[in-house]
C-alpha cells in the first residue's frame, strides 16, 4: 500500500509513539508485507526467526520489536508491538469510509457496462467497459476491474484477508489495506469470494475463467487464461501461473506456486509448490500417474494379503 504523499520517519514515529533509528527526515512511501515490499516501504517483524529476512528485504524502514543494528541506507522503528502499530499505520493512511449509497459517487464505470439491480459498488472502484455485473454482487472499496468482465450473482470482491495474531485475549486481526484487481476478459461465477490483499493486490489475470463458489485468499496472484472449477479454495499468497487448470474441490496451502500449464485434478490438496506442464492428483499432492500407480499398488497389496 503506497501513501498518497511521501511521509517522513519522524512523523511515523510520532503516530505510533515509537523510537526510531535513522534520520528524522528519512522518506517513507508506503507500508507492505514482506512478500510485496519495495524500496521506500515499511515492513513489520515481531519474531526473531524473521528478523534477518525483514532487515535484508527490499523494505527501507523496518518496524521491529527489538533494537538491532540498522542496515546501511535503511531506518528502524522500535515498537513494543509491531503488529499493533502496523495496524495503526494502515488505519491512519487508509481509513474505513462508510458508504451512503449503493454505487459510490467516486466509482468510475466504463461505457456499455451493465450494472444489474442490488449491486453494491464501493468508494474509488474502477470498472472498465463492456462489463456485466449481475444482481447482488458486492464490490468493496478500491477494487479495479478491467474490460469485458462478467461477474455473476452474489460474488464478493474485496473482503478482508483472513489474517490473525493469536493473543491471550483472543485473535487480533491484521487490518487489510490492499485491493482486488481483475484484468480484462475475466469471468467470475456465482457466489465467489475474492479477498483483497493485506497491503498489496489480489490479482486475477487476463482471460481467466472461474466457476461458481470459488474462494481466492489475500494477495494471491492468478495468471492469464486459467480455468478454476467450482468449490476450489485457494489460500493466501499463492502464485498460480498462466494457463493452469484446477478442477473441482481443490484446496491449496498458502505461499505456494503452481507452475504454468499445470493441471490439478479434482479433490487434490496442493500441499507444496508444483512444477508446470504436468498433471497432479491426491493429498499430499503428487503427479497423477505416480499417485494412480501408488493407489493401484495398495489395492493389489490388500487383495494379495486378503487371499494369503
Amino acid at each position: 500500500m503506497k501513501f498518497k504523499n511521501p511521509q517522513i520517519l519522524g512523523d511515523i514515529a510520532v503516530l505510533i509513539n515509537a523510537e526510531f533509528i535513522g534520520s528524522k527526515n528519512f522518506e517513507v512511501f508506503g507500508i507492505n508485507e514482506i512478500h510485496v515490499v519495495e524500496k521506500g516501504d515499511i515492513v513489520f517483524v515481531d519474531h526473531p526467526k524473521y528478523y534477518d529476512k525483514a532487515l535484508n528485504s527490499a523494505a527501507t524502514t523496518i518496524l521491529i520489536n527489538k533494537e538491532v543494528a540498522c542496515p546501511e541506507g535503511k531506518s528502524l522503528l522500535i515498537s513494543e508491538d509491531p503488529f499493533r502499530d502496523f495496524n495503526k499505520i494502515i488505519k491512519h493512511f487508509n481509513p474505513f469510509i462508510a458508504s451512503k449509497q449503493s454505487v459510490s459517487d467516486t466509482a468510475v464505470i466504463g461505457q456499455e457496462t451493465i450494472i444489474q439491480p442490488n449491486v453494491f459498488i464501493g468508494n474509488n472502484v474502477i470498472i472498465g467497459s463492456n462489463c456485466l455485473i449481475h444482481p447482488n454482487v458486492t464490490i468493496y472499496d478500491n477494487t479495479v476491474i478491467g474490460n469485458n468482465v462478467t461477474i455473476h450473482a452474489n460474488t464478493v470482491l474485496g473482503a478482508d484477508a483472513f489474517y490473525y495474531k493469536n493473543r491471550t485475549t483472543g485473535y487480533d486481526k491484521l487490518i487489510s489495506g490492499g485491493r482486488v484487481v481483475i484484468k480484462d476478459n475475466v469471468d467470475l461465477g456465482a457466489s465467489c469470494t475474492i479477498d483483497r490483499g493485506v497491503t498489496g493486490d489480489t490479482t486475477i489475470g487476463e482471460g481467466t475463467k472461474i466457476d461458481n463458489q470459488v474462494h481466492v485468499g489475500h494477495d494471491t496472484i492468478i495468471g492469464k487464461k486459467c480455468l478454476i472449477a467450482s468449490q476450489t479454495g485457494i489460500a493466501g499468497c499463492v502464485i498460480i501461473e498462466d494457463k493452469v487448470t484446477i478442477w473441482g474441490q481443490v484446496g491449496t496451502n498458502s505461499g505456494i506456486t503452481i507452475g504454468k500449464g499445470a493441471i490439478i485434478l479434482g479433490q487434490t490438496g496442493v500441499t507444496k509448490s508444483v512444477a508446470g506442464g504436468k498433471s497432479y492428483f491426491g493429498t499430499p499432492v503428487s503427479e497423477s500417474r505416480e499417485k494412480l500407480k501408488e493407489m493401484a499398488g495398495i489395492k493389489r497389496f490388500l487383495k494379495e494379503r486378503k487371499n494369503s
